[in-house]
């Protein structure tokens, strides 16, 4: 057993930023190799964040230097860091104006990359534009060549040898180095041969051509990479600069994840709530959106909870920390969005293997192309064949899958992330795509989960206040709801020294010793377990019966709204066809038909345990159809189990327990179960986009391709199915996130 622990221990995980990284294929190639190490388990490369994420048994310091070289080998400029590199506030004046590192970071590779941009553009792009019309202008306009007779085919060689040179050159560069290297098979190899191949049969403007359309395509996708990524950065806009910490009546600004629980924080107007807390003093109209999608404020006041990421509108607030940065709800949505996408959709996995599988086979056809014909078929001219062969090779980069659909599955995260639903992977959106059944929690999730006593009726000759102090001590103990309720219907303070001998019956009730008197609080389940005569009552709510050292003392009704949000959300799920809608509750049979009936649910399980609601979820799995998924939702402990069982968790944020939110797939920030119906039309959505991009390519590459072989496309055709068809599936990649 030590040694098995000693193993587990050993396991670490790590975040790297790749700084710089724009090509697909190599990020492809980085991970593979990564991977490859002895001692890494598992690395997943997330292309839209730019950041790898490792595990395995040694991951420390000197893997940032492996993964450089790895880096310098495969993509030359690219830098690593580490991404969970704490930020320095040891001297806060000098931090003042650099808040964030990573932002800094990040504007600082934005500049630097701009910079590149302009210098190749300037240096090498515009000259090489310049003379390579200079070129067309001297042997391709007839007037041209009429006014100045027969020019010098040496001429010809040269201007556009230095415009290819110029413009190509670091294609070149870049493909010799990768084979080299050994990465034959890359967008540089293919551009390379291809134009270089063009000049051998003397297609020199299209040889050109090629390169410069190509070198446009991509600056154009680089940007529009970054935009995304920009796009992406803003919604972690809500991570906190500072907290105002207040020590001995002195106010000083410092790194929220050196504040402890119970620290006392301030928070000016307009500044991000920088941690969970409880408010002491002031009340303030608060900005949730960021959290929630919200865009109306809401009111907070002395003893309310304040979320971290949220903005203080109008008041000063005092507030006492409750959780740690790292367990505060801004640290957990940033790291929930920033490590979606490294759980990669089924659509990504098979694109990104599709790619690796499809390039060195368009190749070879085309070396097949280039030379099978001329040797077989009569009339057949090498330099015909070699031109169709060298189209194929231009038209076989496939950039717009395995640039688009990666930003397509982020930009779905993204935008539901801003409708207040945290998505934990691109898995998970595409699996709400195919939704068959959902079974909800009770408590909580459909009702309001604000329990109130109604209801106190006593027998046996005790009388109400007997029956609430008794019932009060008795449950002062549990944290459930109802137990709560009761305790606030006492009104008055628990003496714990009266109370003796506190157990908890699991979906049952209470038992309890308080002064000197046996007392159980529970249902029916209790009365039948410890087999006392007792009334059953059938009324609207739960029923608490009462028993006072094993005589039947009373009971008690607590009653629980339903959510107004509970009979859109049904009503909204069946419209968008979803069928099957099913509840799950601990509580009594009416009850729990008439919660039902008023919602217009097609079914209902009452009176479960919490291993019964598994029981019952595995019997749904059971009898769905192949390939339906099933979502369950919840928001308490005992709701935790469930979640994790069924296809696709989905938990209440903001009641929702800790052990849930962790389960759970989906979290609805909100607690509004109709944001169920935004997640999943954003998934379909996404799916919608994903497909379109995957269509057009394959179809418009797959179209020229033919074209190509019979000799019925141009060079010009060719660059259109590469270079315009991956902006244009990035550019579509790119309208999920935004609200068209």
């Amino acid at each position: 057993m030590p040694e098995i622990v000693e193993k587990e221990k050993k396991k670490q995980k790590k975040k790297y930023e790749l700084k710089g990284l724009t090509c697909s294929s190599c990020a492809g190639k980085i991970e593979r190799e990564v991977g490859n190490l002895d001692h890494i388990e598992n690395a997943n490369l997330n292309f839209a964040a730019s950041t790898i994420t490792v595990e395995g048994d040694k991951v420390d310091d000197s893997l940032e230097n492996e993964l450089q070289k790895i880096a310098d080998r495969i993509e030359p400029g690219l830098k690593v860091r580490d991404a969970d590199r704490k930020r320095n506030y040891d001297s806060y004046d000098h931090d003042k104006n650099h808040k964030n590192d990573h932002s800094d970071d990040s504007h600082e590779s934005e500049n630097s990359s701009s910079e590149e941009e302009n210098k190749f553009l300037k240096q090498r792009f515009i000259p090489g534009a310049i003379i390579y019309t200079i070129a067309l202008v001297l042997f391709e306009l007839p007037v041209t060549s009429s006014q100045f007779g027969e020019l010098p085919s040496v001429l010809e060689w040269l201007l556009y040898g230095s415009s290819y040179l110029l413009v190509g050159g670091p294609v070149l560069m870049a493909a010799f180095k990768n084979i080299i290297r050994g990465q034959v098979f890359d967008e540089n190899f293919l551009m390379s041969i291809a134009t270089l191949g063009a000049f051998a049969i003397q297609e020199f403007p299209e040889g050109v051509a090629v390169m410069l359309f190509y070198m446009i395509g991509e600056i154009f996708q680089d940007r529009a990479v970054d935009r995304s990524r920009r796009s992406i950065k803003n919604l972690m806009d809500i991570r906190p600069d500072y907290a105002n910490l207040k020590q001995d009546d002195q106010i000083q600004e410092v790194d929220p994840e050196s504040v402890q629980i119970d620290d006392i924080i301030i928070i000016k107007p307009g500044e991000k709530v920088p941690l969970d807390g409880e408010v002491l003093e002031g009340s303030s109209m608060v900005d949730t959106s960021a959290l929630t999608g919200e865009s109306v404020p809401r009111k907070i006041e002395t003893g309310d909870e304040i979320l971290s990421g949220t903005i203080n509108k109008d008041g000063l607030l005092t507030v006492k920390v409750t959780k740690e940065y790292g367990q505060s709800t801004v640290s957990r949505i940033l790291e929930l969005v920033e490590n979606a996408s490294a759980k990669k959709a089924p659509t990504e996995k098979f694109i990104t293997k599709f790619a690796r599988y499809y390039t060195p086979v368009v190749v070879f056809a085309a070396l097949a192309i280039a030379v099978l014909p001329p040797l077989f078929l009569t009339g057949a001219a090498f330099s015909d064949w070699i031109y169709r062969a060298l189209i194929f090779l231009v038209i076989s980069c496939p950039c717009a899958l395995v640039v688009s659909i990666p930003l397509g599955f982020f930009g779905g995260i993204g935008r539901a992330s801003r409708q207040g639903v945290l998505v934990k992977g691109g898995n998970y959106l595409e699996a709400l795509n195919n939704v068959g059944q959902i079974v909800f929690d009770k408590t909580g999730t459909l009702t309001k989960g604000e329990f109130a006593v109604s209801k106190i009726e006593s027998f046996n000759g005790f009388d109400k206040e007997q029956l609430l102090t008794a019932a009060a001590h008795a449950e002062s103990h549990s944290t459930h709801p109802i137990a709560k309720s009761i305790v606030e219907a006492y009104d008055q303070d628990i003496e714990n020294d009266r109370i003796k001998d506190y157990q908890e019956v699991s979906g049952h009730g209470i038992k309890a010793e308080v002064d000197g008197k046996e007392i159980l609080a529970g249902n029916n389940k209790l009365m039948k377990k410890e087999n006392i005569e007792y009334q059953e009552v059938d009324a609207d709510g739960t029923i608490v019966y009462l028993v006072i050292d094993n005589k039947y003392a009373g009971y008690i009704t607590i009653t629980d709204e339903l959510k107004e949000d509970s009979i859109k959300a049904i009503k909204g799920l069946k419209e968008i066809g979803v069928d099957k809608l099913t509840m799950l509750t601990g509580d009594r049979q009416t009850v729990a038909g008439k919660v039902a009936q008023k919602l217009g649910l097609d079914n209902y399980y009452s009176e479960l345990l919490p291993d019964q609601k598994v029981e019952k979820v595995e019997e749904l799995l059971a009898k769905q159809r192949k390939g339906d998924k099933l979502i369950f939702v919840g928001d308490g402990i005992n709701d935790a189990p469930v979640l994790a069982r069924s296809d696709i968790g989905v938990a209440m944020g903001g009641l929702g327990s800790d052990a849930a939110i962790e389960a759970a797939d989906v979290v609805l920030m909100t607690d509004e179960p109709s944001k169920l119906i935004t997640a999943i039309n954003t998934a379909r959505r996404t799916r919608k986009i994903v497909w379109q991009n995957i269509i057009l390519a394959l179809g418009v590459k797959g179209i020229v391709l033919i074209m190509g072989a019979v000799g019925l496309a141009t060079m010009w055709g060719a660059v259109f199915a590469d270079v315009g068809v991956a902006l244009i599936a990035v550019f579509n990649a790119m309208r999920i996130s935004r609200n068209v």
